[in-house]
């Protein structure tokens, strides 16, 4: 058998510092966990913000835990939805000259001067998942899924760390094109 691994859709969502979290909620606020994620340590929260773009709004879930600096991950759809243009595909933290938006929350608001990207399709690996793959971090493999629509997607970043659980993330519109509902497992095709 091939090896396989699962394909999950990464809705839109927020990454935030401490100190947004404070401004956002307060400053005793804290984080609460509603649903851990497949990736060691992840999880959404309870808390959501609420996106504001030049055209509309959109409110997000908080992944926890705090990051060292602010990113919004979104769908073209989603940023299409909020009237942002040239939202760039970019790898999570890669968010240096990427637009900005306005956060609200219930005790505060906030621009985030930067921070929005569209993620790159990626898959989490640990060192021996790469080595039974054949791959090295940072290599773009293309992937295949076997759905109601199959495709093949191309440039996909793997990424590998042995703090990953193996799994690859598109997201929503990816899911919808691929018709990825429900359990999806992909397979590199190079």
């Amino acid at each position: 058998m091939e090896k396989q691994f699962i394909v999950e859709t990464s809705a839109r969502h927020i990454h935030v510092t401490a100190e947004t979290f404070a401004v956002l909620f307060g400053k005793d606020a804290t984080l609460h966990n509603k649903k851990d994620l497949s990736q060691p340590g992840q999880f959404a929260c309870e808390e959501k913000v609420t996106l504001v773009g030049p055209k509309g709004e959109l409110k997000v879930s908080i992944l926890g835990p705090f990051r060292k600096a602010d990113q919004v991950e979104l769908s073209f759809t989603d940023a299409r939805a909020l009237g942002l243009k040239a939202v760039p595909v970019r790898e999570s933290g890669d968010v240096a000259g990427t637009p900005g938006l306005k956060l609200v929350g219930p005790a505060g608001e906030m621009e985030m001067p930067e921070g929005t990207i569209v993620a790159k399709r990626h898959i989490h690996m640990t060192k021996a998942d790469a080595a039974a793959f054949g791959v090295t971090d940072k290599q773009i493999v293309k992937v295949q899924l076997d759905t109601a629509r199959p495709l093949v997607f191309d440039d996909v970043v793997v990424r590998v760390s042995d703090s990953f659980a193996l799994a690859m993330h598109i997201d929503t519109d990816e899911c919808n094109a691929a018709a990825a509902f429900g359990e999806v497992y992909g397979k590199i095709v190079r």
